[in-house]
């Protein structure tokens, strides 16, 4: 835990990471994610993000995006700074190609930024499913059809079998944002299954975390968001609690006192 500083009574409180900076890579056209991070974190976590450029919510997009020089210039350029986690906010682009490819862009980001601990969307989203105790679930997303199939892959060969899901097909990143929380809470309480151990809420430009609490009084299970996820095993990494109360009971044990 870093207790960077200790602010007098004097002053009011700055938005200084005194507790955890986390470092966020994220897609330039997006708004979503940095804003329910900030939402959701206690006083002395602070958040900071260094951009790249989506071209199109496409597999092939997504492809053109990771293989784009500009991701190495954008951890190298996050890691330089005193953070303690970075944090890729890509959801689809970390489990694009499955498990392995996650993993090996892990290895890339420590490489290039070799100071923080490192964590991705797709890393973060599996170890908060485990935390839960999660088996099968049910998907819901804003993806378009072939990007919802790698989410279903990715997730069912980690052991989670998807036993429902739904798609909206946006391929635009900026309309992803533009999805009112009341739809997202209908979409997630229609494709509900008495079987699902949880639900999955994926991509981190869609909103989600304003709905989660209202999500698991109404269906009794938790539910998980890739933003919420990322934002949990950031702090989970550092070892702060460092979370609000109010966004779902993956944080049961990481609510600042």
């Amino acid at each position: 835990m870093n207790e960077r500083s200790i602010v007098s009574p004097r002053f009011r409180y700055d938005g200084n990471g005194s507790k955890a900076r986390i470092g966020l890579i994220f897609m330039a056209s997006s708004v979503v994610m940095e804003a329910e991070m900030w939402a959701m974190a206690a006083e002395g976590v602070a958040v900071h993000t260094t951009r790249i450029k989506l071209p199109k919510v496409t597999v092939e997009g997504i492809e053109e995006m990771m293989n784009a020089p500009e991701l190495e210039q954008a951890a190298r350029l996050l890691g330089s700074a005193p953070i303690d986690v970075l944090c890729f906010g890509g959801t689809s682009a970390s489990f694009l190609h499955g498990t392995a490819y996650d993993t090996a862009l892990i290895k890339k980001l420590q490489a290039w930024a070799p100071g923080p601990k490192i964590t991705t969307a797709s890393t973060a989203t599996l170890a908060a499913l485990a935390e839960v105790k999660a088996g099968p679930v049910v998907l819901a997303t804003p993806y378009v059809d072939g990007v919802q199939a790698r989410a279903i892959r990715f997730l069912e060969e980690n052991g989670h079998k998807v036993l429902k899901h739904r798609n909206l097909g946006i391929d635009k990143d900026q309309a992803l944002a533009e999805v009112p929380l009341e739809q997202v809470y209908d979409m997630v309480m229609a494709i509900d299954h008495p079987d699902a151990t949880a639900v999955f809420i994926s991509c981190t430009n869609f909103r989600s975390v304003g709905a989660i609490e209202a999500l698991e009084t109404a269906l009794g299970k938790p539910v998980i968001s890739a933003v919420q996820a990322s934002f949990w095993h950031s702090l989970e990494l550092t070892g702060v609690n460092g979370a609000k109360p109010g966004y779902g009971r993956l944080f049961s044990k990481r609510i600042a006192a």
